[in-house]
């Protein structure tokens, strides 16, 4: 070979390797820049939001504290005027621990104000979930004369786990706890805590409910501070894992108040439909002692049939409806979420009502609270009696955070729905739709951004779904890292946790084998709560 061949030859090598190496440092950036999506800016519309509250992952229009570790609603209250949200937290970082209660405040349910942290940890133990009731008329002797105020309910976690209350006269922004605690001491169960005070006009007495093992258990007071042991409810539904933070309230059957049912609901780690931690309910009379179960069946009730609504809370005082929300997480992955320097995050506050199926039973239906059309931005797309075959991207809109109301005509289509958080650039989108052979609504995260923290975070999740007249009701709320879907009115609900690259900014409509008819829909900009 010629020296002139081997200069030539080695030439071609070097510009080879030269190249590779560019490539290599290119991917590298981009990988680079991938995992520094979480403290990239990604505006919301035209809006300004506060540094604090502007990382990629950072829910627009959901609640988050604006730093370290949430977990579980407490003791929410609408008490003169103001939404209170109190919620497990921890001052100190970004981990399960030294857990206390948060607060948070709100004028509409939608716009929140954090406020100091409540009530830490002393020497009885850590401050775990309980509730808040208005003593109005203080029947506790806890207040002035002639004078009321707030009394929060919580367990103390220390060697044992035992109820008790501490008392506010500003409003809930500070708390003395009670020189008697504890009111209601452990009467040894490992597991005794979350206690959720309401009042039962009929006895006229409150009524604490208790979370202890796979059960749930009454007691009674006409004070607020004595506390008389009423009865139990357990070895039913979902029995799999710890039943957890339960709830009591009367609701009017299709708004019937000559025709009513009590609902129980209870919380479970692990165990739930989708994997993990979730909620279930029952329903029945409450007679002031006992829960007495009236269902036509034994299947179990779920509250959500997705991965993220655990520890669902209703605020008390709000007289004339049922609202409650939820920690939006589970808590198979709460602790690995890639969120900084926040982790954890509540749902969108949701009303509670009853209905009846087709079957003449009675199921739950949960509807976002109408509080949340205040935050309806721009109408990005509406169509009406549009027919859909294939997949159509709405190339217009490039958004995190938008509501969908759309109703569908199933026809021939075997499958339907969108694409949310998408990106074909990088192979990534949530798919929410509706499987028409199997009868199902359903998301798909399984490629939905990061997913990889955690082996039980990709996945499906379905929920039995029939149509009605031959229509499908589709209702979501998209944010930055979730996707709540409200199906055929409410009657099945979804809420999943989603982790996209700030350029999955995408929305693509689509139906598989077949056509279906868009009879309506509007897609709104969600502004920002901050």
């Amino acid at each position: 070979m010629s020296k002139q061949m081997r200069f030539t030859l080695l030439g071609g090598i070097v510009l080879l390797l030269i190249a590779l190496l560019i490539y290599l440092i290119a991917n590298i950036s981009s990988e680079g820049n991938k995992d520094l999506s979480e403290n990239q800016e990604n505006p919301v519309g035209n809006q300004e939001i506060p540094a604090e509250y502007d990382q990629s992952f950072r829910p627009q229009f959901h609640y988050t504290p604006a730093e370290n570790w949430m977990n579980d609603p407490n003791g929410m209250v609408y008490y003169e005027g103001e939404y209170h949200l109190f919620y497990q937290y921890n001052p100190e970082g970004d981990q399960f621990g030294n857990m206390s209660w948060g607060h948070a405040t709100s004028k509409d349910l939608v716009h929140w104000k954090e406020e100091e942290v409540a009530m830490t940890p002393d020497e009885n133990g850590m401050i775990f979930s309980g509730s808040i009731i208005a003593d109005e008329n203080n029947k506790s002797g806890l207040f002035p004369d002639g004078e009321g105020g707030l009394i929060a309910f919580y367990t103390s976690a220390g060697d044992v786990q035992d109820q008790r209350i501490a008392y506010s006269t500003d409003k809930g922004r500070t708390w003395t706890k009670y020189e008697g605690n504890p009111v209601v001491p452990n009467p040894g169960i490992e597991d005794f805590r979350d206690p959720k005070v309401v009042w039962h006009e009929e006895s006229e007495q409150y009524i604490m409910l208790l979370a202890a093992g796979k059960k749930v258990m009454f007691y009674g007071s006409k004070n607020l501070v004595d506390w008389e042991y009423l009865s139990e409810f357990g070895n039913v539904g979902a029995q799999d894992g710890v039943w957890e933070t339960p709830e009591l309230f009367e609701l009017p059957v299709d708004g019937n108040e000559e025709d009513t049912r009590w609902v129980l609901q209870v919380d479970m780690n692990p165990g739930s439909i989708a994997g993990g931690s979730g909620g279930q309910y029952f329903l029945g009379d409450f007679n002031g002692k006992e829960f007495i179960r009236q269902e036509k069946t034994d299947d179990i009730n779920w509250v959500d049939f997705g991965k993220d609504f655990y520890a669902a809370q209703a605020f008390n005082g709000m007289d004339d409806r049922t609202v409650w929300m939820a920690w939006m997480s589970n808590w198979e992955y709460a602790a690995d979420i890639p969120t900084d320097p926040w982790r954890g995050a509540m749902s969108i506050p949701r009303e509670v009502t009853l209905t009846k199926d087709k079957n003449d039973e009675v199921q739950l239906v949960q509807q976002p609270a109408p509080e949340l059309e205040q935050l309806r931005g721009d109408l990005l797309y509406e169509t009406t009696d549009e027919t859909l075959g294939g997949a159509k991207p709405l190339s217009d809109i490039e958004s995190q955070t938008y509501e969908i109301v759309a109703e569908f005509e199933v026809g021939s289509a075997g499958e339907f729905g969108f694409r949310v958080r998408n990106s074909d650039d990088l192979k990534e989108g949530t798919i929410v739709g509706y499987d028409a052979k199997n009868d199902l609504v359903f998301t798909d995260r399984a490629d939905s951004g990061k997913t990889d923290f955690h082996e039980n975070f990709p996945g499906v999740y379905r929920a039995p779904s029939s149509a009605e007249n031959g229509t499908v009701k589709l209702h979501l709320f998209v944010d930055r890292s979730s996707v709540e879907l409200f199906a055929n009115g409410g009657r099945q609900v979804m809420t999943n946790r989603i982790f996209p690259f700030m350029e999955s900014n995408g929305l693509e409509m689509y139906s598989k084998d077949g056509e279906v008819t868009i009879k309506s829909m509007q897609i709104y900009e969600m502004n920002t709560i901050h």
